[in-house]
C-alpha cells in the first residue's frame, strides 16, 4: 500500500471511529495524517497514542448535577479584570502570520502561520515585532511551543527540497529562536512528524524532545541542541510524556488493543535516570497535569462507557475516583483542579479532581460548531484572580461563567471570520487578565469587563 493510500485509510478510520455514536473529533484527524505534499507518513508514537485514546474514548463526558436554566441570574465575579500596562484594544488580521496557533509569553504572542513558522507580536498593541519565514510550506497545525530565558522553541521543515522522483518528504525540525531577534539559534532533526504537545517540551535545564528515534526521549541543552542524555523504550511499547515542576515522567503501556497496565516512570532531569512510582491497570489515557499531579484515565469494563479518573503524584500517590460518560464532549481541559469540559448539547461542567463530583453543569453561553465539522471548539481558560472560565466558539461568540457556580457573568461577540480548512483549530489565550481569540489569521484582544 502506497505512503498516499496509508495516510488515505487512517483519515477514513478516524472519521468513521463512533464510540457511543460519537465520531472521533475533525482535528484530531489531521493531528495524525500531515498533508503528503508538505510531510511523509510516519509510524509515530504520537499517532499510537492518539488512536490509544480512542480505545478508552475519545471523548468524556460528565454528569449533570446542579442544572440550571438559561434564564437564571447572572452573578459578578470575584473581582473585575485589570489591562496590564500599555495595553489597549486591538485587532490583526495580517494573513500568513497566525493560522498555526499562537502562544502567549511575557508581554508578546508567539505565532506562526502559512508564511511564518514563528513571528513575534507585541500582546499590548498587537505590532508584529519579527518574522521568521517558513521552509517551503506553512500549512500544519503546529506553533511555538514554549519560551524562557529569552529563546522560544517552534518546529519548521527540516528541508525545502524536493526527493529525486520530485515527490517532498521534508521531515520536522526542531528549532529554538531568539525570542529578541528572531534568529534561529539551533536546529534538530526530528525522526517522525509528529508536532503534538507529546513531542518536544521544556523540563528542569533542558528540552525533552522526541528524538533520534520514535521510541526515545532526549533532553537537549537549551543553548545548543546538544544531546545530555536519553531514554529509549521497548519496541511495541507506547509512552506518553508529562512534566511535572520540570521533572519529566512516562506514562508507557503496551502497543496493544486492550493493554494489561501501564507503567508510570519517573526520569532524572540531569541524568535521565528511570525510577518506576506506579503501575496502573490497563490502558490509561493522560488527559493533563495540575501542579504536582498527572491525570490519566482508563476504561473500567467493556464498551469504555465507565472509566476511572486517577491522578498520580510525582512520589506515586494515587487517588481514583469514577467517571462515567453521559454523552460528547466537545472540548475539556485540565486547569487547576477541575476539568472543565463543554458537551455537543452546549452545557459546560467542571468536575473535581479532588472529590470525584461533578460541581456544576450549566449553559456553555457560545454556539457550537457541527459535531462533524472542522473547525473544533477551543480549549477554555481560566483566570484563577477572576474566578471565571471563559469559553470561545469558532462563531465568535464568548462566554464567561464563574468557576464556583457556572453561572454566567459575562458575554460578548467578536468578528474574526472563518478559519481555512487545513489550519490549526480556533484558540482562547490569556494574558493577564485580557482575553486573546484567533480564528485562522484574525486576532483580537479584548478585557472582559466583568465585576465592574
Amino acid at each position: 500500500m502506497t505512503t498516499e493510500r496509508v495516510e488515505e485509510k487512517v483519515r477514513e478510520t478516524l472519521n468513521a471511529v463512533a464510540l457511543d455514536r460519537v465520531r472521533a473529533p475533525g482535528n484530531l484527524v489531521e493531528q495524525v495524517v500531515r498533508r503528503r505534499s508538505r510531510r511523509r507518513f510516519s509510524q509515530a508514537a504520537g499517532a499510537a497514542v492518539a488512536v490509544a485514546a480512542i480505545s478508552v474514548g475519545v471523548v468524556f463526558g460528565f454528569g449533570n448535577g446542579g442544572a440550571a436554566g438559561p434564564d437564571r441570574p447572572v452573578r459578578p465575579a470575584a473581582s473585575p479584570a485589570t489591562p496590564p500596562e500599555g495595553w489597549e484594544p486591538w485587532r490583526s488580521s495580517s494573513p500568513g502570520v497566525g493560522e498555526r496557533g499562537c502562544l502567549v509569553g511575557g508581554s508578546a504572542l508567539y505565532c506562526s502561520g502559512s508564511r511564518y513558522d514563528a513571528a513575534k507580536i507585541d500582546a499590548n498593541t498587537g505590532k508584529r515585532l519579527w518574522t521568521l519565514k517558513v521552509n517551503r510550506e506553512g500549512d500544519g497545525i503546529d506553533h511555538p511551543f514554549a519560551v524562557r530565558d529569552g529563546v522560544v522553541y517552534a518546529y519548521r521543515n527540516h528541508t525545502a527540497e524536493n526527493l529525486p522522483d520530485g515527490d517532498y518528504a521534508g521531515g520536522t525540525d526542531l528549532m529554538a529562536v531568539d525570542a529578541g531577534t528572531g534568529d534561529v539559534r539551533w536546529k534538530v532533526e526530528m525522526p517522525q512528524d509528529d508536532r503534538t504537545a507529546q513531542a518536544a517540551m521544556l523540563i528542569d535545564g533542558a528540552v525533552l524532545a522526541n528524538t533520534p528515534s520514535v521510541r526515545t526521549m532526549s533532553a537537549l541543552d537549551p543553548l545548543t541542541g546538544k544531546e545530555k542524555w536519553r531514554h529509549t523504550w521497548d519496541k511495541g511499547t507506547v509512552c506518553q510524556r508529562a512534566v511535572l515542576s520540570g521533572v519529566p515522567y512516562l506514562a508507557c503501556l503496551p502497543d496493544v488493543e486492550r493493554p494489561d497496565a501501564t507503567e508510570v516512570l519517573r526520569l532524572d532531569p540531569a541524568t535521565g535516570s528511570a525510577t518506576k512510582i506506579a503501575t496502573l491497570p490497563g490502558g490509561q489515557q493522560l488527559m493533563g497535569t495540575t501542579g504536582d499531579r498527572m491525570v490519566l484515565v482508563g476504561a473500567r469494563g467493556e464498551g469504555g462507557k465507565d472509566l476511572r479518573l486517577t491522578t498520580v503524584s510525582g512520589s506515586g500517590e494515587r487517588v481514583s475516583h469514577p467517571y462515567r460518560t453521559v454523552g460528547a464532549v466537545a472540548t475539556s481541559e485540565v486547569i487547576g483542579d477541575r476539568v472543565i469540559s463543554v458537551s455537543w448539547q452546549g452545557k459546560a461542567s467542571a468536575y473535581s479532581l479532588n472529590t470525584g463530583k461533578t460541581l456544576w453543569t450549566r449553559p456553555v453561553g457560545v454556539t457550537l460548531p457541527g459535531q462533524d465539522t472542522m473547525p473544533s471548539l477551543p480549549s477554555p481558560v481560566v483566570s484563577a484572580g477572576q474566578g471565571v472560565v471563559y469559553f470561545f466558539s469558532p462563531t465568535g461568540d464568548l462566554s464567561g461563567l464563574d468557576l464556583r457556580t457556572g453561572e454566567q457573568v459575562w458575554r460578548a461577540h467578536v468578528d474574526t471570520g472563518e478559519a481555512r480548512p487545513g489550519f490549526g483549530a480556533p484558540q482562547l489565550l490569556l494574558y493577564e487578565d485580557v482575553l486573546v481569540a484567533r480564528n485562522g489569521s484574525t486576532i483580537v484582544s479584548l478585557l472582559p469587563r466583568v465585576g465592574d
